[in-house]
């Protein structure tokens, strides 16, 4: 036992340093007009030895961590859990109000990633789909306010339906290719779609503008007013005009924040909703067992359709949402990491748990900003916490509690 664990934590300490090596190990210098490969082999012998070490203990760590009891939310009543909720949404929506404009800023980040998380929950957390390009939805949704904006003149609050609409459509129309696939290949024909959305964005320059993008993209307003220093209209006011207060770049920060709040609020209220519904318990159906689902009379096609087409829906919405937040839109921003992200952030809080989606968002959001000095190997850390995840909390942070029974003996 102890020669077969000695064998396979050295394979796996040569594995290490074979993948760290050209990324610590070997540094591009430039000297002068040429450039030359230095080797640094300190870190590379370290990564050997400490994955040497963990492989060794393995078997040790293993009954260590096996009788460690793993975070779960505390049993409440409905009326205590609906007090807490209240309290977290004051506290969220005072919170701008006594913070810094680049915490404001992430918190507003972290906000759409948590509308993208809850809507990528319904595909893969509810319905068991894998969906590796969710982010051409995102990309739809973000595309079609701009493009409203520069063709009609379309306000955000005129192009937010509509664009939550056009990625849905996009949803539909990508379920009927997949409705036979599970699995790995369901993964690679949605990492296709991904990918393919990507390079029309980028070919069609006649109508997306290509690898530039489109700029310009107004902000959202409030009740017709905008929240601008001028008004782009000649003879129209501004917010701060007309409540005759001195303009301040911190109220349309603010403003956004408060906005992504609420389009997280209204996301997490609807899915919460449609988990209760038919609909979701024949999510939680075809997730199980599509045979099963089968053999109790469901449609399957309609239930997958269902899935990808709501998903969309929110991922539309948190896409004209980030074209309105930033002012331009370039096929850049939906690489496919950003899928992986957010599928990442769906497997880290936990498939199906909406409360671990919305956790897992904020930490992804909020660790990265906060180590800074580390952001040359933010993947590589952010890598590393997902396999230490699969390892050892393979259900996530918050697993979805299922209600079960136990037949007594």
């Amino acid at each position: 036992m102890m020669k077969a664990n000695f064998k396979n934590a050295i394979i796996s300490a040569v594995l290490a340093a074979l993948v760290v090596m050209p990324i610590f190990g070997l540094h591009l210098e430039r000297k002068g007009g040429q450039n030359y490969i230095e080797p640094h082999w300190n870190l590379v012998i370290w990564g050997f030895v400490i994955v040497l070490v963990l492989q060794l203990l393995k078997p040790l760590l293993g009954k260590h961590m096996a009788r460690v009891q793993a975070p779960r939310l505390p049993e409440v009543s409905t009326r205590m859990r609906m007090t807490l909720l209240w309290l977290v949404i004051v506290a969220a929506i005072a919170w701008p109000f006594f913070s810094g404009r680049n915490a404001v800023d992430i918190a507003t980040l972290a906000l759409i990633y948590v509308m993208l998380g809850l809507g990528l929950n319904i595909v893969v957390g509810f319905a068991g789909l894998l969906d590796l390009g969710f982010v051409g939805f995102y990309a739809v949704g973000a595309y079609t306010y701009a493009l409203l904006f520069h063709w009609a003149g379309w306000s955000f609050w005129e192009a937010l339906p509509l664009s939550g609409a056009a990625a849905a459509l996009f949803g539909f129309l990508l379920g009927f290719p997949v409705l036979r696939l599970r699995g790995d290949y369901l993964a690679i024909v949605t990492l296709g779609f991904g990918e393919i959305i990507r390079l029309l964005l980028v070919n069609l320059v006649d109508v997306t503008g290509g690898p530039d993008g489109i700029s310009g993209i107004p902000k959202p307003t409030l009740f017709g007013f905008e929240l601008t220093r001028t008004a782009s209209q000649e003879g129209a006011q501004t917010l701060q005009q007309l409540m005759g207060i001195e303009f301040n770049t911190m109220h349309m920060v603010i403003f956004l924040y408060l906005l992504a709040l609420c389009l997280a609020l209204v996301t997490l209220w609807i899915s919460n909703r449609l988990i209760r519904m038919p609909i979701g318990r024949a999510w939680e159906a075809l997730r199980e067992d599509e045979v099963a689902c089968r053999s109790l009379g469901m449609n399957p096609t309609k239930i997958k359709l269902s899935a990808f087409t709501l998903g969309a829906m929110f991922a539309g919405f948190g896409g004209a949402f980030f074209a309105a937040r930033q002012g331009i839109v370039s096929p850049e921003s939906f690489s496919f990491i950003e899928s992986a992200l957010i599928l990442a952030i769906v497997v880290l809080g936990g498939m199906g748990s909406q409360i671990g989606v919305v956790v897992a968002a904020i930490l992804i959001t909020v660790l990265p900003e906060l180590a800074r000095e580390f952001s040359e190997y933010r993947m590589l850390i952010f890598g590393l916490v997902m396999i230490l995840m699969m390892v050892w909390r393979p259900q996530g942070l918050f697993p979805m509690k299922r209600y079960h029974e136990e037949l007594k003996q």
